[in-house]
């Protein structure tokens, strides 16, 4: 299999270092990137199609937006997992969905996505936002193969992400430029989505771009494909 993987930037933080800031920004997050994120965060869950009764799995949970809307979309017959690797995030997120009174649909989870303490085809669905690009290049596989894994034969993967799957942009460049200055703050980089899903044995059903501050944001959802039918190059 074959990625483009030197054109992508490489994550130097290490995951003690990952928590320790997420940990810090969990309080003021909402307040700088969450504004900005919100409607990407809207448009993926809107093309996502939560239905009634459905099983679901965020990696990257953050404050706990997503986490509310989704527990909302699933019901009382269905519910919501959440993995993060910041303590913080998870308190911010727990005092979230207690005051919007929806416990009882949702079960968080600190620890690394890379290795998930779930069982095999347990998730109907499984979403991201702003996340798969927070793993470091050789990782991606892995966290892809690991939404495979417990994702059901019929399951859907909803991602949004920063993307290079529309080229070289001048603003993306600039973002680029940051990210390998200052990789302890700005650690998310943009990536080939569209290649990483394709490669990992998933089909597309529905592809969107969108913006933001000129950098190219995917909006992506697919289903896993059978395995046999996957082809590396």
């Amino acid at each position: 299999m074959q990625f483009e993987n030197h054109k992508v930037l490489r994550v130097t933080r290490s995951r003690d270092q990952t928590k320790a800031v997420y940990d810090k920004m969990s309080r003021f997050y909402d307040y700088v990137a969450g504004a900005f994120e919100k409607k990407y965060r809207n448009a993926a869950l809107k093309a996502f199609q939560v239905k009634e009764g459905e099983n679901v799995l965020e990696i990257g949970f953050g404050t706990g937006k997503c986490i509310e809307q989704i527990a909302r979309m699933v019901g009382d017959s269905g519910k919501v997992y959440g993995i993060d690797i910041s303590a913080g995030m998870l308190k911010v997120t727990s005092k979230r969905v207690k005051k919007a009174g929806l416990e009882s649909r949702v079960d968080l989870y600190r620890g690394d996505a890379t290795r998930m303490p779930y069982g095999d085809s347990k998730f109907d669905a499984v979403f991201m936002s702003f996340t798969l690009e927070l793993f470091d290049t050789p990782e991606i596989p892995l966290i892809l193969s690991e939404i495979k894994r417990v994702l059901t034969p019929s399951g859907k993967l909803g991602v949004v992400s920063l993307s290079k799957d529309y080229g070289e942009t001048i603003p993306l460049k600039i973002y680029e430029w940051f990210h390998k200055r200052f990789p302890a703050y700005i650690d998310c980089r943009p990536i080939f989505v569209e290649q990483s899903l394709k490669g990992a044995g998933f089909s597309l059903e529905y592809q969107k771009c969108m913006k933001m501050f000129g950098i190219p944001v995917n909006i992506v959802t697919g289903k896993s494909i059978d395995s046999r039918k996957i082809v590396f190059t």
